[in-house]
């Protein structure tokens, strides 16, 4: 393990050397153009589109799983509640999401990102909403401010960075309350347990009610009762 982290290095080391400092400043610079660009595309093209329900969860999910069979449902559910379906874009769970909402009818919007493994666009995509980013937190900007709720389903480390960025963005109120909804008891009961007894309990890293921005289902009945039931409380309705 240690040997793969010292070859990672060694390849850093050797990228930085071939160019001087000037000119990999001079190249960030430039970079701003095409963040620049990436940000124009995404709003005006999730503006045209309206604000959906997003589903995160693995790429690595296999199409004959529970899980990806219940994002499917999932995701078929909300689109005949009026809700569209935002996804990553890729295979496995995201496929599952764009592939419920095309049977289900509705709006089915794919965000790729380009990525050395992984990630390719799914076929369930509408061929008009399919966004493609180079830039990881431009592509997070279109999932929060596009989003009436989160569906968050069993993922590795990219799902759990979108979840705790939701939650964080809400509890500093810099972002208006949307239904952030963890699909799994079994798959989140053992995080959730660490949260609540380590981190707020033991260490106070973490307000208690900061648990109630957080709601862990098992059904696809539940993920839209629990999007209509927070719209209700609000008084909205779906905006799309």
């Amino acid at each position: 393990m240690r040997q793969d982290f010292q070859n990672e290095d060694d390849k850093i080391h050797d990228k930085l050397k071939q160019k001087p400092w000037n000119e990999i400043r001079t190249n960030d610079s430039w970079a701003i153009f095409k963040i620049m660009s990436e940000f124009v595309n995404g709003y005006e093209s999730m503006a045209r589109i309206g604000p959906c329900v997003s589903i995160f969860g693995s790429a690595r999910t296999k199409p004959d799983t529970k899980y990806y069979l219940l994002a499917e449902k999932i995701a078929y559910k909300i689109s005949k509640a009026g809700y569209g379906v935002i996804t990553g874009g890729g295979p496995g769970i995201m496929e599952a999401g764009n592939k419920g909402a095309h049977n289900g009818e509705g709006t089915s919007v794919g965000l790729n990102i380009e990525l050395p493994f992984e990630q390719h666009y799914n076929p369930y995509i509408d061929k008009d909403k399919n966004l493609n980013f180079d830039y990881f937190f431009v592509r997070k900007v279109m999932f929060v401010k596009y989003s009436q709720g989160f569906v968050v389903m069993p993922g590795g480390f990219g799902t759990l960075d979108e979840l705790f960025e939701a939650v964080t963005l809400i509890q500093t109120k810099k972002i208006g309350k949307f239904p952030i909804i963890l699909v799994g008891s079994e798959y989140w009961a053992g995080l959730f347990e660490w949260i609540k007894t380590v981190m707020i309990e033991k260490e106070h890293n973490a307000n208690p009610d900061d648990l109630n921005l957080i709601k862990i289902v098992d059904t696809e009945d539940e993920v839209v009762e629990a999007l209509d039931n927070f719209y209700k409380k609000y008084n909205l309705s779906p905006n799309f």
